[in-house]
């Protein structure tokens, strides 16, 4: 057996191939579907995003499950099919990739949180769709399981990268609950949107939104369930605000020190006023720092968060990295019996088969024992049986991986007849070479 990973992600693929290959959930199903009666593959896992489509399998012989891979993905996606956009890997390979995608280390994004609940949704369909079994159940939840750790043992996801989700996180460090909080945002633009949006993300119920373009700034509030409020009354809002983020194409301060004073002599609340400039040139006039209980943010602020927070993601990453590294061996030492699984379950169910026999005759020859008596003669045949089969399966598990491994597998086979098709010998033999 062998285990491939074949996708395309926004480093491998632009967005006008990525779209082509995002697949619905019924779509994905119906691929699943068709996997699932395919000779070739035994285990398939189908994870389409909007950044990613990665299709992962267990392939039943790995010298053809590269050619039936490829003519599988052919059949499924017909001539938008292009080699050159997707990437292959195969083994390990394969595993460290899934692990790396679960921590959002393979991300757009490094860190975000939505890519390890899409990874935990594709393996949830697959296994519902019967297209998982030992291989991928283990493997699928050990990355999920991988990725679950890196987030809580390091600050990966937690670290703004953008200056948007800087100036929520300043914010938070001075409002703190963002659930109560007076929001309002002046502009209507592409950083304002975002910035709602993180805003939304991180607790805020609703926001007011300004802008020259009463229009705009509709449309901006719609979206997060906010309210509008007309540009020439901005002023009378802040007086109450507890966060003013603002992002406008002005050529020229639209807070100025003197009006901001004035409006503030109203001002009844307690906690500071926090504004965030992120226009350039700025909206705000510096000069408002000398006013009391004012905090103010420039880009220039959020911009030194936005590089401290990049350089220790990067270290946040190469932590992530040595943990996913120590979790690959855990597996692997999970995985390694499986090479021997199959010899070990044929030499159980071959004792099992035969002591199940032996059983039977001997009871009907003693009709007069009591159940309870019937009960302690099997239970000591199964206990007999392990006892046999103990040292045995511990030098057979031991073998798993080594050059031994060929090996005992045949002389156990040779040994104790399992290759012989009789009524002794109820089950076959797979050969488990995954992780080359």
């Amino acid at each position: 057996m062998q285990l491939i990973v074949l996708g395309l992600n926004h480093k491998s693929a632009p967005v006008e191939i990525r779209e082509k290959f995002n697949f619905s959930r019924s779509r994905i199903k119906h691929v699943l579907r068709l996997l699932k009666e395919s000779d070739d593959f035994s285990e398939a896992v189908l994870l389409s995003t909007c950044n990613r489509t990665e299709l992962y399998l267990v392939a039943q012989e790995p010298e053809d499950g590269m050619e039936a891979l490829h003519n599988a993905v052919k059949r499924i996606a017909g001539k938008a099919f292009n080699k050159e956009y997707f990437y292959t890997l195969t083994g390990v390979h394969c595993v460290r990739h899934l692990f790396l995608v679960a921590s959002s280390l393979d991300s757009l994004i490094v860190g975000e949180g939505q890519i390890l609940s899409q990874v935990k949704d594709a393996y949830h369909l697959a296994r519902t769709s019967g297209t998982t079994s030992v291989m991928f159940n283990t493997i699928f939840n050990q990355a999920i399981s991988s990725g679950k750790k890196i987030r809580t043992r390091t600050q990966i996801a937690y670290r703004s990268v953008s200056v948007s989700s800087a100036a929520v996180d300043l914010a938070i460090e001075v409002v703190g609950d963002l659930s109560a909080a007076d929001i309002l945002v002046i502009g209507a633009g592409k950083m304002s949107e975002l910035t709602a949006r993180h805003l939304m993300d991180k607790g805020a119920p609703s926001i007011f939104v300004t802008n020259r373009s009463y229009d705009h700034a509709k449309e901006l509030a719609d979206k997060f369930n906010g309210s509008v409020i007309r540009f020439d009354d901005f002023i009378d809002h802040v007086i109450n605000a507890d966060i003013v983020i603002t992002s406008t194409g002005a050529t020229h301060y639209i807070i100025h020190h003197d009006q901001l004073a004035l409006a503030l002599e109203e001002r009844v609340k307690p906690n500071p006023l926090v504004l965030i400039d992120i226009a350039v040139p700025r909206d705000v006039d510096p000069e408002v720092t000398d006013l009391d209980k004012v905090v103010l943010y420039n880009i220039d602020d959020l911009k030194n968060v936005v590089d401290t927070n990049k350089e220790l993601r990067n270290q946040d990453a190469e932590a992530a990295r040595f943990l996913i590294e120590e979790d690959i061996e855990t597996l692997k030492e999970r995985l390694r019996y499986l090479s021997m699984r199959p010899v070990m379950v044929r030499l159980h169910d071959k004792f099992d088969f035969l002591r199940e026999r032996i059983l039977a005759k001997t009871l009907r020859k003693m009709p007069e024992l009591t159940e309870e008596q019937q009960h302690k003669i099997e239970v000591m045949s199964e206990r007999l049986m392990y006892k046999f089969l103990r040292d045995p399966m511990i030098n057979i598990n031991k073998a798993a991986g080594t050059e031994e491994e060929e090996h005992v597998k045949t002389d156990i086979s040779r040994f104790f007849m399992l290759d012989d098709k009789d009524e002794d010998n109820p089950d076959d033999e797979t050969n488990y070479n995954y992780w080359n």
